[in-house]
């Protein structure tokens, strides 16, 4: 299973925005792998939340953690049947633990976006 999960700079702590996160923890189950990467829809002048779901399909991930989602984000990953989790705590690694042991709640409210707002 492949999740992605948007980090703070510290490169651990889940970034309460989806789409302007510093940075994307990508974590592969089947490899035993975690890398962090630049996000690359993190100064984007408009339309962050679907860049930033573009990066995840991108990524070919099966999962995503959050704190949060916006409509248009959530449409596209949807689209691409990425599941979307609500996190529990700050900390990326053990949400992770948490979703692999089915402990975690999907997200099913998703805001109407900041548009441009950063």
């Amino acid at each position: 299973m492949k999740i992605l999960i948007p980090v703070d700079e510290d490169r651990r702590s889940v970034c309460v925005s989806f789409a302007r996160a510093p940075y994307w923890l990508i974590h592969d189950s089947a490899m035993g792998t975690n890398e962090v990467v630049e996000n690359p829809a993190a100064n984007a002048e408009g339309g962050a939340g679907p860049k930033a779901a573009q990066f995840v399909l991108d990524c070919e991930a099966d999962a995503v953690i959050t704190v949060r989602c916006g409509e248009n984000a959530a449409k596209v990953l949807q689209a691409g049947d990425v599941e979307i989790y609500k996190n529990e705590g700050s900390d990326s690694l053990k949400n992770i633990a948490l979703l692999l042991g089915g402990q975690l709640s999907k997200l099913d409210h998703f805001h109407a976006g900041f548009h441009g707002h950063q």
